[in-house]
């Protein structure tokens, strides 16, 4: 989204650095530096323009000092300056005959300072510059009179950003000399009426007008526009203009605002990305209870000074007539549309990308009549879809779609064969829907819904949480290549064989077995997933690691709210420590007396603990934090060793004396006897 605003900065740091190569580095005696033709005198505590620069200079940045006033003197050193920023410092006046020496300059940067105190003569010193390009006056406490002042004779400004003051009204006074202007930001303003403000500004091409109290956009006329930003207002309609002319606009953002209805956009335009998240937006020609609304009009009350208009609208009609065969993305996530109208997406062959997550779709129809040829990503997630419908027989749907996310819904089948003519998809979102995979075993010659992924070689990222899966079994992803899989909260998945697991052991980087009824039981062996780097075992009942999991090399491993009182003392030394890099480890029950292996974790280097504030042990009925155990406890905890290594002697000690007494007496009793066994079997006396 950051891509589609529009950017004004100034990019000051970025100019005469080059690629450093060669670059020449000085310090002047104020402490800026020097590389090439640029001065940086950021963070300096400068109260004033230092006057011991080079000469040549043509990049001079002033950010984050104490600067309150730029005198008549202060640049006169500085002729060949064309970059100045002046951003954050306190600056209150630019004297007239301040840029006299710096007639070239292009950028000007004076964001977040006081200009509001003397706008008048900053207004007169700013009018010196006749080559000035780029203007950033945001964060001045500006309001429109005086942005009228200050923008009164700089006809060559062909970027300026006016965000973060306290305009709130627009007319055609306040730009009516920015002839050459290209981008336009008035974010975060409180801007609630704009009255034609914009009709002399013929080139410009990019505005942004985010952040602010408009109510409505109406007679959009704005033709030569490429990219409009409006979100974050409080617009309820949109209208563009009736006409035929082609407006240049491609980015539309209205996210985030108060729609009703489906804007209604230009006939002819270049548009290609349409976003209107976050709006109260739905469509009223069918409504639940079966009514129709399809010859309903809506009347507009247009009142303009003296003058009244009366403008007459088919809610529908400006959707159809709408040129939309540009549109490759369209956001409609989070407003409120139940169901989309026929051949609504007929009018968009070139889609890529359409978000309709978080509405109350109860159906989605796939169909020839709406074609989605080029659709990469569909999201249809968190819904009320119980759901999808396609047209059989009528060819491909959906042949170039990638990635594909219905989670959270109520869906318990899909159409069967749907993913037979997706040659390209990479990621399924199956999520908390109730869902079987297929194979299902047979019953009375019938068998249960369910979805079929099998031979689905592309498929590389499958989530499967919450589907209440229950004992996998006939090889559901065989002919899959399976890289991220996340089985969560799927209390019975691990029952029975798992020989479907074993499937993926060649191919599985990221597996999620989160709240998955995983103990130290279930015969689950991780030793032949060689591939494996991500982990996650949070959520279950282990009281030890699984020793399967000590020859891997993750990268990340979750043991999150289990039942682990400890962890293997060699860990740090195994293959699984010298690889891991992120460790989570909290809401376990640990023996604050046995953390050899916690001190020993510490000591690898590569390894994050990003919850290890929060791991906590038990210490008789106390839960600490194993962080910095309390010295007493230290201390005790040695004790507890020692008295168990003593107790441990005690024990053995009269044990073993008294098998070696019990020994002796024996031998004794019986060595006469012994004795005579001897001779009598050797038949030889024993010579005296």
């Amino acid at each position: 989204m950051e891509a589609l605003l529009p950017v004004f900065s100034l990019l000051l740091l970025a100019v005469g650095w080059g690629d450093g190569a060669g670059a020449a580095w000085a310090v002047s005696p104020g402490g800026c530096e020097h590389v090439q033709s640029t001065a940086d005198c950021r963070r300096k505590w400068l109260s004033s323009v230092p006057g011991n620069l080079q000469g040549d200079i043509e990049v001079l940045l002033l950010d984050d000092n104490t600067i309150r006033v730029l005198g008549r003197a202060s640049l006169l050193s500085y002729h060949q300056l064309k970059h100045l920023s002046l951003t954050k410092n306190r600056m209150e006046l630019i004297k007239p005959g301040a840029f006299l020496g710096s007639q070239g300059l292009h950028a000007l940067s004076l964001a977040d300072n006081q200009l509001f105190t003397n706008y008048s003569l900053t207004a007169a010193a700013l009018s010196a510059l006749p080559a000035l390009r780029t203007l950033d006056l945001a964060g001045n406490q500006l309001t429109e009179d005086m942005a009228s002042v200050l923008l009164s004779n700089l006809s060559s400004l062909e970027s300026l950003s006016m965000a973060r003051n306290v305009i709130m009204r627009l007319d055609s006074s306040i730009f009516t000399n920015l002839t050459q202007l290209l981008e336009l930001n008035l974010e975060r303003n409180y801007i609630f009426e704009i009255d034609r403000a914009f009709e002399g500004l013929q080139r410009l091409q990019r505005l942004n007008i985010a952040y602010n109290y408009m109510t409505c956009i109406v007679d959009f006329n704005l033709t030569q526009l490429r990219v409009l930003n409006v979100s974050y207002n409080i617009i309820e309609w949109f209208l563009a203009l009736e006409s035929d002319d082609l407006f240049e606009l491609e980015v539309l953002d209205l996210s985030h605002n108060q729609l009703l209805f489906f804007p209604v956009l230009p006939r002819q335009s270049k548009l290609h990305s349409l976003l209107l998240k976050d709006n109260e937006m739905s469509f009223y020609q069918l409504l639940p209870n079966g009514t129709s609304l399809e010859n309903v009009t809506v009347q507009f009350l247009l009142i303009d000074g003296n003058s009244t208009n009366v403008t007459t609208v088919r809610l529908w009609d400006e959707v159809c007539y709408s040129n939309l065969s540009s549109l490759r993305l369209l956001d409609m996530s989070q407003n409120q549309f139940w169901y989309l109208p026929e051949g609504f997406l007929a009018k968009m062959p070139s889609l890529t990308h359409l978000k309709l997550n978080q509405n109350c779709l109860e159906t989605f129809h796939l169909s020839q009549r709406d074609p989605l040829a080029m659709l990469t990503d569909l999201d249809l997630s968190q819904n009320l879809l119980t759901e999808l419908w396609e047209d059989m027989g009528t060819g491909p749907t959906l042949p170039s779609l990638q990635q594909f996310n219905l989670s959270t819904n109520m869906l318990r089948a899909l159409p069967a064969g749907i993913f037979t003519h997706t040659k390209h998809i990479t990621t399924v979102d199956l999520s908390y829907n109730r869902l079987d995979l297929c194979p299902q075993p047979v019953i009375l010659g019938q068998s249960a819904p369910c979805v079929d992924i099998r031979g689905l070689t592309t498929l590389t990222h499958l989530s499967l949480a919450g589907c209440g899966l229950r004992a996998l079994g006939g090889h559901p992803f065989r002919g899959t290549a399976l890289t991220h899989l996340d089985l969560s909260d799927n209390r019975e998945a691990l029952l029975g064989d798992l020989g479907w697991l074993r499937d993926l052991a060649a191919t599985l980087q990221v597996l999620s077995l989160r709240n998955t009824n995983l103990s130290s039981t279930t015969s689950v062996d991780f030793s032949a997933f060689q591939s494996l780097v991500g982990l996650d075992l949070s959520g279950n009942t282990l009281t030890a690691l699984p020793a399967s999991l000590g020859a891997l090399k993750l990268l990340s491993l979750d043991l999150r709210d289990n039942c682990l009182t400890a962890l293997p003392a060699d860990m740090a030394w195994r293959p699984l420590g010298r690889s891991l890099q992120e460790l989570y480890l909290s809401r376990n029950p640990y023996n604050c007396c046995t953390l050899g292996w916690w001190q020993a974790l510490h000591g690898v280097e590569q390894l994050r603990v990003p919850d290890g504030r929060e791991v906590t042990c038990n210490y008789d009925s106390q839960r600490l934090s194993a962080w910095v155990l309390p010295e007493p406890v230290l201390r005790d905890c040695q004790w507890r060793t020692a008295d168990m290594a003593l107790l441990y002697l005690v024990l053995a000690l009269p044990t073993c004396l008294t098998l070696l007494v019990a020994f002796t007496v024996l031998f004794l009793m019986l060595k006469p006897k012994l004795l005579k066994m001897v001779k009598r079997r050797c038949g030889v006396s024993s010579p005296y």
